[in-house]
């Protein structure tokens, strides 16, 4: 019985990756150094599955940034502001792409389907012209035969590819990205072609748009392709991989039917119904079937038992010689090894299963479907089952009770936003277009070694209160000398902004090497949820408190908000998603109301995962909705109408929500918008009416790309053509955690000089509008759309106030 794994991670089980690269963007190593570091990675991971048994192996799932932006590399589909004249896409290209430069910003980056890894999406026009550009997919391929292992090449389908990307600036908004794939698909021949010619006999080709809600037109863009790939196929297997969820009916039958497609990959996790509609609708006899039955997106250990039923009865529908176990999509998800884990006890270790160990089930599963079952390995996964459902340490019942009877209330705050904005200013008596920043400041290298020391035991808790109280100090002076109007104190004792508050509270368990690949060189180590969640103290209260007591400035408290800690965790698998959400949301009720106890006005409760929840399917969409939403509502439900409560978006496609984000009942959010060139914007023009307050950021904290002040007015000055300014807030799309001071200083200061001259030329309208000049040309302060309705340019504020200057002196 053949095996297969759908991808692996690439950062390495230290992350060997991430060090490379950030050492070769800061200069200190060559490009020769990350290569070298980068082959040796690839190497083990191909043996490792070797020596585990695993037939179907996977190449080109290693990514120096993102594997979609490898697929851009790969169709030299390099939008034309980066330069590039053709030939092998180097690093220089392919690294402004993925991070901007000097003087050009980076490709947007967006959530991959529900999961917190991001892809950069690709940038395509009418014009594109497409090309071999990076021959990265056979050169691994290559390398992994040259080590005596055949492999089988991962490429990003045709049709998702264009499905994920999104129509270059200037483009008008009715081109189909689509209309492209005819110009595509010569590349995809090229590949192809060089692979057979390398000894290639499967190809992996990774179409997940599959599970999304698709139109006739999108699912005949499938049919056409692979009729189109057909012959260049002959001699190969090939396989479509799906994951993320179930396959709706009329994907399936296009899938099955599918030219030159000899296997099929579905997740088996997510996608219960797709396995009914494999044993009601049938499955064709010319093709094999890769089941998905080992989680990838979750660290539990596999329910061998029950899995090994499920291969069972596809087997009585496909045959024995037809079924490949396989993972239920790419382990890029999970954590790599648990090994490397010495945090965590043995009870809570024998329910685990990262990557290497999940690489070992399928592989177990594939050999007892054979015949040869590992009666000891399954003897000892059914004990460590039945230990984790009988527990004591999993349930709490008063936290049950309590989050059981959160359902009868919808726990809105008592009082409009109009109303409570109003006593908010009286308080806070902030200028117009405030400016603030997102919560985190650059973690040094000292910085790190100060937490490092202190969990270690290494400098007592007094040295080390004190070493955190002069980085707090430094950030609030900082922000006091660049004239930010409400401060954040840094967030210095954090290590992540999930990790740190899983941390505080019961139900949660944490890993050493656990980290998951969020984007490019960023990881996460996402915290565990085994049991039910309450806050046993305080878990914020003293630093804010300190913070606020170094200013005369309003300190916003920092939370992070309960749908993300949810869905930035490894989540228990064993209860409903919003039943363990509620839960999280009671504990975080408990510090919003402690903090505004302490004196701390203004409170922000991050849901920067928000989005990332979001079903894959419309029909499931409104149900998480309605729970994500009341569980922020839950957490501030309590507070004065003086107590301003701010929550913080990124990186998702926010707008199709957009209602839902209202219905949050946030006093202001702030939500990324310039790394996705201000898509968000489009909303507001459409004429949906926002009266909270909002601050769409003004520049992509991503990229070392520093922004002048002219790029962040001009930014400024288009959302006032949507927004009123009397709502309208200045900030940068995300936490600054991953910059270097050299790169934070400048752009604030750029960022709060743009916000003053834009108050400074609001202030002078609104002089001449009381002086008579006709509304025509300039209006109210509160609606200054009349002036700025064609988003007027730092140039043209100049021009018009030269002008003024003229009238003033008669001309």
């Amino acid at each position: 019985m053949a095996s297969h794994i759908v991808g692996y991670p690439r950062m390495g089980p230290k992350r060997e990756l991430k060090f490379a690269l950030e050492s070769f963007w800061d200069g200190k190593s060559s490009a020769g150094d990350l290569q070298k570091v980068s082959a040796d990675l690839r190497s083990s991971i191909w043996k490792q599955m070797t020596d585990a048994g695993i037939k179907y192996i996977p190449s080109n799932t290693f990514s120096y940034y993102d594997q979609v932006l490898d697929t851009t590399a790969m169709l030299g589909a390099v939008p034309p502001r980066y330069g590039w004249t053709g030939g092998e896409i180097g690093f220089d290209v392919y690294f402004s792409m993925a991070r901007g430069n000097a003087t050009l910003p980076a490709m947007e980056m967006t959530k991959w389907f529900d999961t917190n890894y991001h892809f950069i999406v690709p940038e395509l026009g009418p014009d594109m012209k497409f090309s071999y550009a990076s021959h990265k997919a056979v050169d691994e391929y290559k390398e992994a035969r040259a080590l005596g292992i055949d492999t089988v090449p991962v490429l990003i389908g045709p049709v998702s590819y264009l499905l994920l990307s999104k129509p270059a600036k200037g483009v008008e908004k009715s081109f189909s990205t689509l209309s492209l794939l005819g110009s595509i698909l010569p590349v995809y021949k090229e590949v192809v072609a060089e692979l057979k010619a390398a000894g290639a006999s499967l190809i992996q080709f990774d179409e997940p748009t599959l599970v999304m809600d698709l139109d006739a037109q999108q699912l005949q863009a499938f049919t056409h392709a692979y009729a189109e790939l057909e012959s260049c196929l002959s001699g190969l297997n090939a396989v479509i991989e799906t994951y993320f969820a179930d396959v709706p009916a009329e994907a399936y039958k296009t899938v099955t039917s599918l030219k030159g497609i000899t296997g099929l990959g579905f997740d088996l996790v997510r996608g219960t119904k797709t396995l009914d509609l494999i044993k009601s609708a049938g499955f064709p006899s010319n093709k094999f079937l890769f089941a998905g039955v080992v989680d990838g997106r979750n660290i539990w250990a596999n329910d061998l038992a029950a899995s090994l039923s499920t291969l069972q009865a596809l087997e009585a529908i496909v045959g024995k010689d037809h079924l490949v176990v396989s993972t239920s999509c790419s382990l890029l998800h999970t954590a790599v090894d648990l090994v490397n884990e010495t945090k965590l006890d043995n009870e809570i270790k024998s329910w685990l299963a990262f990557a290497a160990q999940k690489v070992v089930e399928v592989n177990a599963l594939a050999k007892a479907l054979a015949g040869q079952k590992d009666v000891a390995f399954f003897s000892a996964n059914a004990a460590a089952q039945a230990s984790r459902k009988s527990s004591p340490r999993v349930n709490n019942e008063a936290v049950q009770t309590a989050a059981a009877a959160l359902r009868g209330s919808d726990h809105r705050r008592a009082t409009n936003v109009s109303a409570r904005l109003d006593a908010q200013q009286k308080k806070l008596n902030l200028p117009i277009l405030p400016t603030t920043t997102i919560g985190s400041f650059p973690q040094t290298m000292d910085l790190r070694r100060v937490r490092r020391e202190y969990k270690a035991n290494k400098i007592s808790e007094e040295e080390y209160v004190k070493a955190i109280k002069e980085e707090i100090s430094k950030v609030v002076k900082l922000q006091e000398e660049l004239d930010i109007d409400v401060l954040v104190h840094g967030e210095p004792e954090r290590n992540d902004m999930v990790e740190y508050f899983g941390e505080q509270l019961q139900g949660f368990a944490f890993t050493v090497n656990g980290w998951v690949q969020s984007y490019g060189s960023r990881c996460v180590k996402p915290p565990i949820i085994y049991g039910d969640v309450s806050r046993p103290k305080a878990m914020t209260v003293f630093w804010s408190s300190m913070a606020q007591s170094m200013t005369p400035r309003p300190m916003k408290g920092m939370l992070t908000g309960p749908v993300t800690i949810l869905n930035w965790s490894f989540v228990r698998n064993d209860q409903p998603r919003f039943e363990t959400c509620y839960q999280i949301a009671l504990a975080i009720k408990d510090e919003v109301e402690d903090l505004e106890t302490a004196g701390i006005q203004v409170i922000q409760i991050d849901e920067a995962a928000l989005r990332e929840g979001l079903p894959l399917r419309k029909s499931e969409q409104a149900f998480y909705l309605d729970w994500a939403v009341h569980s922020f509502r839950i957490t501030n439900c309590g507070v004065k109408d003086t107590t301003q409560i701010h929550t913080h978006m990124c990186y998702s496609n926010f707008n199709d929500i957009i209602h839902s984000i209202i219905d949050m009942d946030a006093d202001v959010i702030t939500i990324e918008n310039s790394r996705s060139d201000e898509k968000l914007l489009s909303v507001f023009r459409e004429g949906v009416k926002y009266g909270a307050g909002i601050g769409p950021g003004v520049y992509d904290i991503h990229s070392p790309r520093i922004p002048s002040t002219e790029e962040i007015a001009d930014r400024i000055n288009k959302m006032l053509a949507v927004l009123e300014t009397n709502i309208l807030w200045v900030n940068p799309d995300c936490g600054l955690k991953t910059r270097k001071y050299a790169e934070v200083n400048p752009a604030l200061t750029n960022m709060v000089s743009a916000a003053k001259l834009l108050r400074t030329q609001l202030a002078k309208r609104e002089r001449e509008r009381e002086r008579g000049f006709p509304q025509t040309h300039f209006g109210s302060l509160s609606k200054t759309k009349s002036f700025i309705q064609n988003e007027i340019t730092f140039r043209d504020l100049y021009l018009i106030r030269w002008c003024l200057c003229l009238v003033e002196c008669g001309f």
